[in-house]
Order: structure tokens, then sequence, then C-alpha cells
């Protein structure tokens, strides 16, 4: 739907941006579905989804026949947010240097988290992220960290419109279990992914705040787990709770 009625537009522009649209409550998509959720001709859609495709605005997976929203809107997307990065490029070098690990700085998209900008350790066994990556917040530190902060109406429609999918055994897939977690996560000011996406993967995670006191972005040390303790973890977590703080007020002033 076009923001403004009253201003002249372009039909093509207007299709194309209903397609990427289709994306917001469904990570993929295959040509069909798409067809019909903008209510176009299958070869309307085609030519729509391929010249978005063939400019980087849409992947298309060969074995599935699926499509999901390319890399290069996520770059276009952190390019929005250069500000916020180079607020918070200096604090996510420093805690990297400190930490010895990998630390990454992400947005909120709907259900989403969006990488932005990281630092990746230098040690030889690391956890290496990507700029544009887009994953889900309830089974991610932060995506957590940015749940927990958010107003309780948002935090629980975000969990109601997420298919909560067990990434491995320790993955939360209840809301209840993840609306408790949440509370102490805010009790904590940090939230914990404690290899609930990906096995041998650790991540502390904290909320960046704006002046409204909500989160508008968050930040992570990720680990593997043989160098992510308990003890180590909560030293972690009390220098990147410094450092978020810094940034908002940064961001505050």
């Amino acid at each position: 739907m076009p923001i403004n009625d009253s201003e002249p537009s372009v039909q093509s522009i207007e299709r194309a941006i209903q397609v990427l649209r289709c994306f917001e409550n469904s990570n993929k998509m295959g040509l069909t579905e798409i067809s019909k959720a903008v209510g176009l001709h299958k070869s309307t859609t085609y030519g729509i989804v391929t010249t978005l495709k063939n400019n980087g605005l849409l992947d298309k997976n060969e074995e599935t026949g699926k499509y999901q929203l390319g890399v290069e809107l996520y770059r276009m997307v952190a390019n929005v947010h250069v500000d916020l990065r180079e607020i918070c490029h200096p604090h996510i070098r420093q805690l990297s240097e400190s930490t010895g690990e990998t630390i990454n700085l992400v947005i909120p998209d709907d259900i989403y988290i969006i990488y932005i900008e990281k630092q990746e350790s230098d040690r030889s066994v690391k956890i290496s992220t990507s700029i544009g990556k887009r994953l889900p917040m309830y089974c991610t530190g932060v995506g957590k960290a940015i749940l927990a902060f958010l107003p309780p109406e948002e935090s629980s429609s975000i969990l109601d419109k997420t298919k909560l999918i067990p990434y491995t055994k320790n993955t939360l897939t209840s809301k209840e279990t993840i609306t408790r977690q949440m509370e102490q996560t805010r009790e904590k000011g940090f939230a914990l992914d404690m290899e609930e996406l990906e096995y041998g993967l650790v991540c502390v995670a904290v909320p960046v705040l704006n002046l409204k006191r909500r989160p508008v972005a968050a930040l992570s040390c990720s680990g593997p787990k043989q160098r992510m303790g308990s003890e180590r973890l909560e030293i972690i977590s009390a220098e990147m709770i410094q450092h978020a703080a810094g940034i908002s007020r940064m961001l505050i002033d």
C-alpha cells in the first residue's frame, strides 16, 4: 500500500515493494506463495522477483526454489544506521580487545535482528559472524536482550508471530519460558545464549537503550563454550553493560 495515495506513484515499483513486504512475516517463500500474497499473476510476479534477485535485494536457494531477502538489502539498512555504527565502533573495538572474543552490533527488524557491525576475535578458535545476517530474536542473545526491554505488549506480539523452532536441544520453544527468562534479563541487565542457536556457541548480550529507555540495538560477545564459563560471563557482562550505558549517553546527547 502506498504511504500517500495523493502523490503520483509507479505501479511496477509499488509491486516490487509489495513483494519485499511479503517477507515481513515469512523468512523464506516460493514463487507461488509470493504470487498469492501480492495478488498478482505468477508470470508478473516472476519478473519482479527476478529483477529484485538480479539486484541483490532477494536471494534464491536453487535447491528449494525458495526466496529470501538479499544481502544487498541488509547492507542498505546498515548504511542507514551509519551514525549508530560510528558511535558504537570504538566500544566494539575496546570490548574485542579486552575480551579477546567476537563483538557484534545488531538492530531489531520486526521479529528478527540484523547484524550491522562486528569486530572478530584474533584467536584461532573463534566465532565468525557476517554483517547483514538476519536471525530470529527468541534464540539469540542479542535478540533476547532487545525483547526483554521492549514494552510487554510488543515482546508478546513478536513471540506470537514467531515460529519457535528448536535449533538445538537448548533452544527455548515455549513463550512462557522465554517470558520468564526475559524477566531475569531485565533484572540482571544482560541476556545469554547458551548454545541455543548453535552447539558450541555461547553469547552474552546487552541492550542499547535510547532516551525513552527503548532498545534500539544490542551488543553481544560471542565465543566458544570452552572459553565462556559462568565466571567469565559475569565479568564480560559487567564490562558490556558499562559500554552500552556509554553508548546510550551519546544517543541521548
